[in-house]
Order: C-alpha cells, then sequence, then structure tokens
C-alpha cells in the first residue's frame, strides 16, 4: 500500500482497512503454523502496512483536534 492512497482515505477508512490487514495477518499466522504459507514475504508486508495505516490514522486524528 502506497502512502500516497493512504493520505487520501478518511479515518473510517484506513480503520477498515486496518482491521482487513488484521484479519489477514491472522489467516497468514495459520498458514505459516500448518505449513501452506508459500509468499512468506506476505507476513511482513501486511505488519509494515498496518503499522503505516495506523500512524497516519494517528497524525489524521492529532491534526484533526488541533483545529
Amino acid at each position: 500500500m502506497k502512502s500516497a492512497d493512504i493520505k487520501t482515505m478518511t479515518i473510517d477508512q484506513i480503520d477498515d482497512e486496518v482491521l482487513k490487514l488484521k484479519k489477514e495477518q491472522f489467516n497468514l499466522r495459520f498458514q505459516r503454523a500448518t505449513g501452506q504459507l508459500e509468499n512468506t514475504a506476505r507476513v511482513r508486508e501486511v505488519r509494515r502496512d498496518i503499522a503505516r495505516l495506523k500512524t497516519f490514522a494517528q497524525q489524521k486524528r492529532a491534526g484533526a483536534a488541533r483545529s
């Protein structure tokens, strides 16, 4: 997920995307535990996307609070 895409999203959209990625992360953990995970790099991508989304959400919330 690109930062430019996240900047255009609302806080609600970001929260929905975080939920979606958390579900994917959960499924990836199960696949890894059962030995069915083919794309191991996806685990890292999802974790970083979640962190990126949470960072932007926090920044937007802080900016809205100041206004």
